[in-house]
């Protein structure tokens, strides 16, 4: 796979093709209810996801998103989660529209607005937006780099961007198929699903779609099954080929939505004979070299800021900054605390994770750390609340290595503003 995006030739074509694909496919399947949805979203839910995209940033809930691409349910789902925010869905699908349109009436989602707009014709808003949220549509346009040039310009200076693109080596098995489909002539019409979910069930058990036919909820439904195999556009970005989308946008990466899996200090990488040859590289070849020897990506969800922005966002546990940060437990972490590796009093879970190596066994010390992660007060006060005026510089850097461990593996997020420097 080259790295440079080829345009195809006729874009409109193209765009009309993936536009009348999901008239006929509305993608995510269309749902009429979010009461679980709603619930799931508690101030406590809102504030960490805010420091996830603005770690520097104070707290607030009344900022602009833009859903672009925002299939049938996800503005409606952000109008429900942010309800101070002001939401902007757009999509090329009519039959999307309208099914967003459903849930904001029956929702009451006064702030919520949904448009029939492309991607690419973002700037026709005229606005500009604090968030932007694209994800699983980039890669289904005909030109990326307009795609994602149209959205840089709509992104406040300040903003963030939260962008999910396919992956190539944990899809290598779609793309073999997608092949398949496209010899035999298969189309979109009920009957040829059909068909194909059925000559899915004799796919050899060692091919590689096998395990995203067993674990990916893609494959439970018609829309699923054609937004897979029979998309007429579809492309696939590895870390270096995604950095490199990203630069040409003048964006640049603040994180990846979920980093542990990416991160040397994580997981079985942790402990292996090349950790060191691994944690010695640049960041982005890091990234790259993880992604080779994990093997299985299939999507990277990352947060994106322009190239300035970037800098004011970074998480850092150098200098004494990062004592004033206050830790935000991530909603999908559990503390397993049954059946325990030795010298261990829990293990913490990040539920949202998909390799099973990525898990953190504590102490028994460590745990009365992380058990006073309450939102409000800072690593400086937790330590003071349990070791007292006796702490020293030994403790604080045992203290250091905990918290940034946590941070690592998905457990917590940090709210670094009040803090002179993190």
């Amino acid at each position: 796979m080259t790295d440079a995006v080829r345009p195809n030739p006729d874009v409109s074509t193209t765009t009309k093709e993936v536009s009348d694909f999901y008239e006929r496919h509305p993608y995510p399947p269309p749902v009429d209810n979010l009461d679980r949805y709603d619930k799931r979203w508690t101030d406590e839910r809102r504030r960490t996801d805010y420091h996830l995209f603005w770690p520097s940033q104070s707290y607030r809930d009344d900022f602009t998103i833009l859903v672009a691409g925002c299939g049938t349910s996800q503005a409606a789902k952000y109008a429900l989660r942010w309800p101070k925010a002001r939401v902007t869905g757009i999509d090329v699908s009519a039959n999307s529209i309208q099914h967003t349109e459903a849930l904001k009436k029956k929702y009451k989602l006064n702030n919520l607005t949904v448009l029939k707009l492309p991607v690419e014709e973002a700037g026709k808003l005229s606005q500009q937006f604090d968030l932007i949220v694209s994800t699983g549509v980039l890669h289904h346009l005909p030109d990326p780099d307009s795609g994602l040039r149209s959205l840089r310009d709509v992104l406040l200076p300040h903003g963030a961007m939260q962008l999910m693109v396919y992956a190539p080596y944990g899809r290598a098995g779609v793309y073999l198929l997608q092949d398949y489909c496209r010899r035999l002539g298969i189309g979109t019409s009920s009957r040829e699903i059909q068909d194909l979910a059925t000559s899915l069930q004799a796919l050899p058990p060692d091919h590689p779609l096998v395990p995203l036919l067993q674990h990916a909820p893609d494959f439970n439904d018609e829309a699923g099954i054609a937004d897979a195999l029979l998309h007429p556009q579809d492309r696939a970005y590895s870390v270096p080929e995604f950095l490199n989308f990203l630069s040409r946008a003048d964006l640049k990466l603040g994180r990846w939505v979920r980093q542990a899996a990416y991160l040397p200090h994580c997981g079985a990488l942790a402990s292996s004979p090349h950790n060191a040859l691994l944690e010695r590289l640049p960041l982005a070849e890091q990234y790259a070299a993880i992604e080779d020897f994990r093997g299985t990506m299939v999507r990277h969800s990352a947060v994106v800021y322009s190239k300035d922005q970037a800098r004011d966002q970074v998480v850092s546990f150098t200098g004494s900054g990062w004592l004033d940060a206050i830790p935000l437990k991530q909603p999908d972490t559990i503390a397993v605390e049954e059946n325990l590796p030795p010298g261990s009093a829990a293990v913490l879970i990040n539920r949202s994770h998909t390799y099973t190596d990525i898990y953190l066994p504590i102490t028994q010390g460590q745990k009365a750390l992380y058990d006073q992660i309450d939102g409000k007060q800072s690593i400086r006060l937790i330590i003071e609340r349990i070791a007292g005026q006796t702490h020293n510089e030994v403790l604080h850097e045992n203290v250091r290595r905990f918290f940034e461990q946590l941070w690592r593996y998905d457990q917590i997020l940090l709210d670094n503003s009040k803090t002179s420097g993190c």
